[in-house]
């Protein structure tokens, strides 16, 4: 009943995966295609979490601690250059 139940999971994760993709593809400003890839991020986390518990694997949760430490910080690093190019703009 558990791995069935982590199955289910996995897929509903693939739906909300496919879905924040359509919403960054079609997204026009770059903070909402900012949030979308940290949600994206977020959910790639989650399938990571659920597939290491499903297998019973600890090196995809090793996987997961260290892509979600990337993550925030890819996170920090486009969201300074955004920051730098908005205060550029009103300076013009």
């Amino acid at each position: 009943m558990t791995i069935l139940l982590l199955e289910i999971m996995q897929w509903v994760l693939l739906v909300f995966a496919l879905l924040t993709i359509i919403r960054l593809v079609t997204s026009k400003t770059a903070e909402s295609k900012l949030a979308c890839l940290n949600v994206l991020s977020g959910i790639i986390l989650a399938f990571l979490v659920i597939h290491g518990v499903r297998l019973g694997r600890a090196l995809y949760l090793d996987i997961a601690l260290v892509y979600d430490i990337f993550g925030f910080l890819g996170l920090l690093a486009i969201s300074h250059f955004l920051n730098k190019k908005i205060a550029g703009d009103k300076d013009d």
